[in-house]
């Protein structure tokens, strides 16, 4: 992990009465269950509570924890799920307790309606930040040194970031395993989840009210497994729509639907996104990877995977080689 204080794998989540224990499990999921498979130093997690003791969860079921606000911020990583009313302040010994671990260099996120925790102990002023959809123009009035993106799953502003609606919260987490663990330990994560290691889109695709389910809704997802099984290949929105058995204009509107973004910029994506691994955990020159994960040049590869990672693939090499180097397989991928 980077730019940690004291144990960098401690992870503290706050608990507060009528909480709902989705997002608090999301958490433990990522955080808190041990992973000796990994065979990587695995995070320590408190749940915590601003006065120990019971707190009450949404159903009539209770938790009880034993650890309060100085173990809150003496964490090195701090998560605050959606807040109990986004029209209120936050307690004064939860913003100074955030305070005091922002001072100190700790990683503070937040997921859903835990913005307005953040925003209210000014973690927040002039930065870029998200929350639920439902809650973006309350947080920007309420908050308007905030630079609310209603659009994006998650921000990362480094020592503070910020997650929209609850499900986001785990976009978030992996987001943060990938920084601390690189992507090969990331996907392992998600698969263990069942869940994608990175989404496309943003929440915008949620916001209006959603679509009658669709039977090509599976078609354009049996097209999308199709083109990750083959990034390799030169793939354009015509061939996806083959595969679909769709018109291309017909594809690219249920596609927009279905994922909130355009094929190409997916495909863009995932081929970003598979060439992590190999940056990694092999020693193949950039020309190579970018062939193999179907960019039609080097140039355009780094150029992609700047956009997306905000860095460069030699960079990201820098920082993330996990392993002895070897030559790039397609293997790897999980090709054939």
């Amino acid at each position: 992990m980077t730019g940690q204080a004291g144990n960098r794998r401690t992870v503290a989540v706050l608990a507060y009465d009528d909480m709902s224990a989705f997002e608090t499990g999301i958490v433990t999921e990522v955080f808190g269950l041990p992973r000796p498979e990994l065979d990587v130093p695995w995070y320590e997690l408190t749940i915590c509570a601003e006065r120990p003791g019971p707190v009450r969860l949404v159903g009539g079921a209770a938790l009880h924890t034993p650890y309060g606000l100085d173990t809150f911020a003496a964490a090195a990583t701090l998560i605050v799920p959606g807040v109990p009313d986004v029209t209120a302040d936050p307690a004064p010994d939860l913003v100074a307790a955030l305070r005091r671990a922002h001072r100190r260099g700790a990683r503070i996120m937040s997921i859903c309606s835990g913005a307005f925790a953040l925003a209210g102990a000014g973690l927040l002023d002039g930065l870029p930040a998200t929350t639920h959809w439902r809650y973006a123009d309350l947080l920007r009035r309420r908050y308007p040194g905030v630079e609310v993106d209603p659009d994006v799953l998650y921000v990362d502003q480094g020592a503070v970031l910020t997650s929209a609606g609850s499900a986001a919260g785990l976009d978030l987490c992996l987001h943060v395993v990938r920084q601390d663990h690189g992507a090969t330990i990331a996907n392992a994560v998600a698969r263990r989840l069942v869940t994608p290691p990175h989404r496309d889109g943003g929440q915008a695709q949620f916001i209006e009210t959603p679509m009658p389910a669709d039977p090509d809704d599976d078609r354009i997802a049996r097209s999308m497994t199709w083109a990750v099984a083959h990034l390799r290949r030169p793939i354009t929105a015509a061939t996806l729509a083959g595969q679909a058995h769709m018109s291309t204009r017909t594809y690219l509107r249920h596609f927009a639907r279905c994922t909130g973004t355009s094929p190409i910029r997916w495909l863009i994506n995932q081929r970003v996104q598979a060439s992590l691994v190999l940056l990694e955990t092999t020693d193949a020159p950039i020309e190579e990877i970018a062939d193999t994960v179907g960019f039609a040049t080097a140039v355009t590869y780094r150029h992609h995977f700047s956009r997306t990672m905000r860095t460069s693939p030699s960079a990201y090499r820098r920082a993330f080689r996990t392993r002895p180097l070897r030559a790039a397989r397609d293997t790897d991928l999980g090709w054939p």
